[in-house]
């Protein structure tokens, strides 16, 4: 009689979870229904679950977990560690006929769209200028990594051969989203996701400090266009991020609404009132906390505001190019960042002294063909005033907010492609309700809305 050596069955269990803090674990068939707040609670009652399952079976199951940031097979012990499962592909891809896990998706994603500007063909490439033509980085088609070039044959100094005790090795932070972040978080430190990776350059670019100050004019001359919401949660994600020294500043002759969308200090006051303070204000013993009697803190996002006043004609508040100037001398003197929200009268002087005065470019637009139109001929123009607004032009950064709630994610990519050879990049921002009316809070937006607007900041950041 042949002794059959009896293999162990593994359990089918499949677990699933969504950004709603939904989701459901299926045992040999069998669904259990998970209820919580947030998708780290989902993840921590499917463990808990799954761990239960393994625990009555007095051995370690396999299980395949589905969400937010991909699929993940693990094995969980009786004991609720978690491993991951070393005979599976750590990210496998669906079987053929096979659909992947469908998920209920709130918005479309953040999407920066790099677009390299297009040479005329009888331009000859500079002399000077390096070639890079390896591998490109993940999540950025447009970075290549530099050739390598061949050692050559001098000997080199002591010093230059010598390994230098101060040299540290920059050990990557452990995984802290996802199920990488729950594994990491049991005790298993894993490295991040692609995406969290691409995240963490974002923050990191949002989070530098220049030399010197630097201006940020956002521009469209159709109304509506999102001008005022680009301002403020652009300035939002440059403050949360990289401290404090962030100004937003009202440059409208008519209705600028900028101090309708944000907080309102202890006080009335608009660039009217600061405008006969500047000699004060630049002389040596001005201070900083001068400033607070005439700009708008904002508590939670950490920027200030210094607004115009709607309520008035634009004949009675009437701003000169002077006048700018002197406003942007106070501005650059307290601040590092200064994002300036325009009106829409491109023939305005004042409208004219803001380009003057700006270091980066970012046209605001909707998804609506007549807002895209006016921020691309707005580029154009500029394209031809003078070599300052050219390079303006040439280096600005799109904006696309799908502020109709009816648009789709392929509106947004069409608007974006739209600017290909016109700006150096486009960012796409999905429709968000806390963007529509009301006081705009960078911590209101939905999660995939916050992801957008921290893309959109890299993308302005790596013109500063």
């Amino acid at each position: 009689m042949t002794n059959t050596e009896t293999v162990p069955t593994w359990p089918k269990i499949d677990a699933l979870t969504r950004e709603d803090g939904s989701g459901e674990v299926t045992i040999n068939g069998t669904l259990h229904p998970i209820e919580t707040s947030n998708v780290d609670e989902a993840r921590s009652a499917i463990l808990a679950r799954v761990t239960d399952t393994a625990a009555k079976m007095q051995r370690p199951v396999r299980v395949t977990t589905t969400g937010p940031d991909g699929a993940w097979p693990l094995i969980v012990h009786p004991d609720g560690t978690v491993e991951p499962d070393p005979e599976t592909d750590p990210t496998p891809a669906p079987e053929a006929g096979e659909a992947a896990p469908e998920e209920p998706v709130e918005a479309p994603a953040a999407r920066v769209i790099d677009q390299v500007p297009t040479l005329p063909a009888e331009t000859p490439p500079a002399p000077s200028a390096p070639v890079y033509n390896g591998p490109t980085q993940p999540g950025n088609e447009w970075v290549r990594s530099a050739p390598v070039h061949a050692p050559d044959d001098q000997p080199q100094p002591r010093r230059a051969a010598r390994q230098s005790f101060l040299t540290q090795e920059q050990t990557e932070e452990p995984a802290t989203q996802g199920w990488r972040g729950l594994l990491t978080r049991t005790g298993i430190r894993m490295t991040p996701s692609e995406d969290e990776r691409a995240e963490r350059r974002d923050v990191q670019a949002v989070s530098q400090h220049w030399p010197g100050p630097r201006t940020i004019a956002i521009v469209n001359g159709k109304g509506g266009a999102g001008k005022t919401p680009t301002t403020v949660l652009l300035a939002a994600v440059f403050a949360r991020y990289g401290g404090a020294g962030v100004l937003t500043w009202d440059n409208n002759q008519t209705r600028g609404t900028l101090g309708w969308r944000t907080e309102q200090g202890p006080h009335e006051a608009t660039l009217l009132e600061l405008l006969p303070q500047v000699d004060r204000l630049l002389s040596t013993g001005a201070q900083s906390a001068d400033l607070a009697h005439y700009v708008h803190h904002q508590t939670r996002d950490r920027f200030d505001v210094l607004r115009s006043k709607p309520m008035a004609l634009a004949h009675e508040q009437r701003v000169e190019p002077s006048d700018v100037d002197a406003i942007h001398a106070v501005a650059a003197k307290y601040y590092r960042l200064i994002f300036i929200d325009s009106g829409n009268d491109e023939s305005d002087p004042m409208w004219l002294r803001m380009i003057d005065q700006t270091d980066q470019l970012v046209v605001a637009t909707t998804t609506r063909d007549d807002h895209a139109e006016a921020g691309a001929l707005l580029l154009e123009a500029l394209a031809e005033r003078d070599e300052k607004s050219a390079q303006l032009a040439k280096r600005a950064v799109v904006v696309v907010n799908q502020a109709d709630p009816k648009a789709v994610s392929s509106d947004l990519a069409r608007v974006a492609d739209g600017y290909s050879g016109l700006a150096l990049a486009a960012a796409t921002v999905p429709h968000d309700p806390a963007m529509v009316d009301g006081i705009l809070r960078y911590g209101s937006l939905r999660p995939a809305t916050q992801r957008a607007w921290l893309a959109a900041g890299a993308a302005v950041a790596s013109g500063l």
